[in-house]
């Protein structure tokens, strides 16, 4: 094969080729993705109302925690609306396993995207999950 195509390893920028990747990372929640059970959640549910976010929670009977996230067309244009989905699955992959241990059921969590979400990092959202959503799930006796 003829590498001639393939830039010298110091025109890319930190010496690397363009076929190294990241390896994957697994997510470890299940998506709520039907349109009922958003209106389920958004209808009976609870819900949190911070700064970057609001969040929507109700008990699930399945053996894992679900996520939905949502932004309209009032947080930007497209990129901003998918920066703001991709802060909140992440901040909450973070926040997951110390749900799982900390809460004795599971639940169903839909997260509203607020104006103010892509212009934060995933860690402020961790902070918040951790500091106002965990307190208000059922702990563990």
């Amino acid at each position: 094969m003829n590498d001639n195509f393939l830039p010298k390893s110091g025109s890319i920028g930190r010496g690397e080729l363009p076929s190294q990747k990241l390896p994957a990372q697994r997510k470890n929640y299940v998506s709520v993705s039907e349109n009922r059970e958003f209106q389920y959640l958004f209808k009976k549910g609870e819900n949190l109302v911070t700064y970057a976010f609001v969040c929507y929670y109700k008990p699930n009977r399945r053996r894992t925690n679900r996520l939905g996230v949502t932004a309209s067309k009032k947080i930007g244009n497209a990129v901003k609306r998918n920066r703001a989905r991709r802060i909140i699955k992440e901040a909450f992959r973070l926040a997951n396993p110390l749900f799982i241990e900390k809460t004795d059921k599971r639940h169903d969590f839909v997260f509203v995207a607020r104006g103010k979400t892509p212009e934060l990092g995933s860690k402020q959202i961790y902070g918040l999950l951790i500091k106002q959503l965990l307190p208000r799930l059922p702990g563990r006796q």
